[in-house]
């Protein structure tokens, strides 16, 4: 049974708003990370996955629509779908240990380089594997997109192995969590469950060493479990956003993310920038706005057409 054009118009609606929410936590972040900047990258990360687990499972129990214990259940009786959350969980897990450890070594323009690489990404995968077309108008976007950011590798000066990591791991983690039949919370709470053991492992071992620094300092006792949260939400809402926009649309919305990225690492935490790279974050914006102008036109096209 086909969609009524009204219900897939609110869904899409519905997708859009969760994706900008989600590329808008995402891009203040760094602040938050700044804030935690003494605590070890590896830790940090150990304390967004045990942190999540315990905000997921209390939603899971407490909240209205969300997935319940037995959905769960029969997902981890599945063996196949289970090792793929699995391997989303690691291309999470080794994208969020990346990006912290950037922001902590002063490298967060080239992190951001990355997220402005990630929709040509999304581009690209969504054209090989899903069978996405492209529009005129988009494919004059995603050319001026590659030629900044082609641009702005050039003046990097060397291979930004950041951003291509970065690009390459949240590119495949959008692929394959668009793919799978499993609801947000629920796909979110067993890819926690299942690297949990390595983060309790980790802090366990950092304690050890006398290297924890989670019940040091109250301010970082407050601050470690918001990473639970800070790291819950925005995922659930990707996986919303995902299920319900094209890949090629969902890629360019997740310019949003490095262009806050971009704005706080220039203009509160001064890094280094010129002219140069300037220009190739205005190409990509430029990218941006053709995109945007052509998916408005074809949203009021198929308006008054119904």
């Amino acid at each position: 049974m086909t969609t009524p054009p009204a219900d897939a118009a609110a869904e899409l609606r519905r997708g859009t708003l969760a994706a900008l929410a989600a590329f808008s936590i995402w891009g203040l972040m760094p602040l938050y990370f700044r804030a935690v900047g003494e605590v070890q990258p590896f830790e940090i990360v150990a304390h967004r996955v045990l942190w999540s687990l315990v905000f997921l499972a209390v939603l899971i129990a407490f909240v209205p629509g969300t997935s319940r214990f037995s959905t769960v259940g029969m997902v981890l009786r599945q063996p196949r779908l289970t090792a793929m959350l699995a391997l989303t969980a690691s291309l999470t897990g080794s994208n969020w240990l990346v990006f912290v450890w950037s922001v902590d070594a002063g490298r967060l323009i080239e992190a951001s380089l990355g997220y402005f690489i990630n929709p040509l990404v999304s581009v690209l995968l969504g054209r090989l594997f899903l069978g996405e077309q492209l529009r005129p108008l988009q494919k004059l976007a995603v050319a001026i997109a590659a030629g900044g950011v082609c641009w702005r590798i050039w003046q990097v000066g060397d291979l930004p192995w950041i951003a291509l990591f970065l690009a390459g791991t949240f590119g495949l983690y959008g692929l394959l969590r668009k793919r799978m039949p499993v609801d947000a919370v629920g796909g979110l709470f067993i890819e926690t469950l299942v690297t949990a053991p390595i983060a309790v492992v980790w802090l366990l071992w950092l304690n050890n060493q006398g290297e924890l620094s989670f019940g040091t300092s109250l301010h970082l006792d407050l601050l470690l479990p918001l990473a639970g949260v800070f790291t819950a939400i925005p995922l659930m809402l990707f996986a919303v956003g995902a299920r319900r926009l094209p890949l090629a649309t969902l890629g360019f919305l997740q310019y949003l993310a490095p262009s806050l990225n971009f704005l706080i690492a220039v203009l509160l935490f001064r890094e280094p920038f010129d002219h140069g790279q300037l220009i190739g974050f205005l190409m990509i914006w430029a990218a941006l706005a053709i995109y945007t102008v052509d998916m408005l036109r074809h949203a009021g096209d198929r308006r008054r057409k119904q």
